[in-house]
């Protein structure tokens, strides 16, 4: 060999003795959704809150978020387990890996979004409205509720209490701290309207036919629920969001939103 060559040979041999090798290739992380169907359960977080999760007279968990749980469950071919967990300390709980994801009637926000993956939508939150029938039995549109004369009774603070304002800016406001007061002033005849997060007009339009009324659906200020996942879990975020599409389009998840968010069959079970 060429001395030359023979040198500049041994200084890239020794070149590559310095350099790092390759890392050996490793094995994914297993995905949650593997581990759900290798343990055999999924483990769901949610909040109590009527009508989403509430407890039967048996203390079984019963609600839409639960029935979405369970099927969910089902077509995995696991069983349920119900994480029932403090509101406040939803996601870290999520994130420490007290239950696989959070079926909680949990909106998507930029906030939330940095700290967990959401899939596509499954249901839709918003703010609805219910009308004193005597008083407002003849309105037939937020216009008719924007004017000085009309009384609204809102809970204090909420979405709904800054959706009335934005929509019927030119109305009275009568606010409270509690949804069931508010609720009162209507059916007592002392305000014309309720605005309230959907289904609450229409769980108290459905309990007192005689004196509220729904003459329109408002469905303002509308934001989208998903499941909340642990981020860069990207094979369970598929698997959900072809599951979320499926029983969207087979007419199931509407079904469910009609049963429990548009009829009060469901209170029989809780008495």
């Amino acid at each position: 060999m060429n001395p030359f060559k023979k040198i500049a040979f041994s200084l890239l041999m020794a070149l590559g003795l310095l350099l790092p090798s390759a890392p050996q290739s490793q094995a994914a992380p297993e995905s949650t959704i593997d581990a759900i169907v290798k343990r055999g359960t999924l483990r769901v977080g949610f909040s109590s809150f009527v009508p989403w999760a509430m407890q039967d007279k048996q203390g079984k968990y019963i609600g839409f978020e639960i029935d979405v749980a369970q099927r969910l469950a089902d077509d995995l071919g696991v069983k349920l387990q119900p994480v029932p967990t403090n509101w406040d300390g939803i996601i870290p709980a999520l994130l420490s890996g007290k239950f696989d994801m959070i079926i909680g009637s949990m909106s998507i926000t930029p906030k939330r979004a940095l700290s967990v993956n959401f899939t596509v939508p499954y249901d839709t939150a918003y703010i609805d409205v219910t009308l004193n029938k005597e008083k407002a039995g003849a309105f037939k549109s937020l216009d008719d509720l924007n004017k000085p004369e009309v009384i609204v009774a809102v809970r204090n603070g909420t979405t709904a209490a800054l959706a009335a304002k934005k929509l019927v800016p030119n109305a009275t406001f009568r606010l409270f701290n509690d949804e069931a007061p508010a609720v009162e002033e209507v059916l007592a005849g002392r305000a014309h309207a309720f605005f309230s997060s959907a289904p609450l007009p229409t769980m108290e339009t459905l309990r007192n036919p005689d004196k509220l009324i729904q003459n329109f659906e408002l469905q303002a200020f509308r934001s989208p629920i998903a499941i909340a996942v642990r981020k860069g879990d990207f094979d369970t975020l598929n698997v959900l969001d072809g599951w979320i599409r499926m029983v969207e389009e087979e007419g199931w998840l509407q079904e469910r939103r009609d049963y429990w968010f548009k009829s009060n069959q469901w209170e029989s079970l809780l008495k």
